[in-house]
């Protein structure tokens, strides 16, 4: 975050801590590396281009739960419950 810090206590932020938000934001988008990290690129195409990530990994989780779900039934209890216990760490 841009070392300035909140102008208000109404819990705003400077058009520079924006900025600088949205700029880490699509440093963690894949391949962002490959991009040039500019300005140029407007904020509004990289929470675009988050909003599609998002969805992208939505879909893969419901595809690989959906495969999950077919393979258990063939799958040993005990093995069912470590991926059972697994999963519930991952949710948390």
């Amino acid at each position: 975050m841009s070392s300035r810090r909140r102008s208000n206590n109404n819990s705003r932020f400077t058009q520079d801590e924006i900025n600088d938000l949205v700029l880490k934001l699509q440093s963690l988008l894949p391949n962002s590396s490959s991009r040039c990290i500019s300005t140029v690129t407007s904020s509004s195409k990289i929470l675009e281009d988050t909003c599609n990530y998002i969805r992208k990994l939505h879909n893969e989780v419901d595809d690989l739960s959906e495969k999950l779900s077919q393979v258990l039934p063939s799958v040993d209890t005990n093995t069912v419950d470590l991926i059972h216990t697994l999963l519930s760490l991952l949710q948390q």
